[in-house]
């Protein structure tokens, strides 16, 4: 007969020894959340008056106070208002230019490709390989490094 036909799932079995084994690790962490000062350390008595200097560390007195010269929400509303009329001035500003962009998009389009040479604009086509080698070597050349500076000897 298996767990499943007796209704005794694995899980069942075994929460008592998993339980077990985690009280059991975390068992020796019981002893760290209460540290001991070495008292034969050179350092020891600084280190406790530190401790003791802190321990009652952070109190609400050390906080800073609420501030009092918050402005009203009278003069919030009233920043907001300015906000939004500037905003709006704005907008109405915006909208009396003149925008150069509503005309015919192919004219812009022909403007904007009268101002480049389209010779220098087009991709590199098939080239034979006496060019590309021949291309290669004038890069070659510039990259090669300047010769040594003579300099003098002390």
């Amino acid at each position: 007969m298996t767990g499943v036909e007796m209704n005794v799932f694995l899980s069942k079995k075994t929460i008592l020894p998993a339980m077990t084994g985690l009280l059991l690790l975390t068992g020796g962490c019981v002893g760290s959340f209460d540290p001991q000062t070495d008292m034969t350390s050179p350092v020891a008595p600084r280190v406790q008056e530190l401790v003791d200097a802190h321990r009652q560390y952070p109190r609400w007195a050390d906080f800073p106070a609420t501030p009092t010269d918050l402005p009203q929400p009278a003069q919030i509303a009233a920043n907001v208002g300015a906000l939004n009329a500037d905003s709006s001035r704005l907008a109405t500003q915006v909208a009396g230019i003149d925008w150069t962009m509503d005309s015919d998009p192919t004219a812009f389009v022909e403007s904007i490709q009268q101002r480049f040479d389209p010779a220098r604009m087009a991709p590199i086509g098939a080239q034979t390989p006496q060019e590309v080698e021949a291309f290669a070597e004038a890069l070659r050349r510039r990259a090669a490094a300047p010769p040594p500076i003579d300099r003098p000897r002390p």
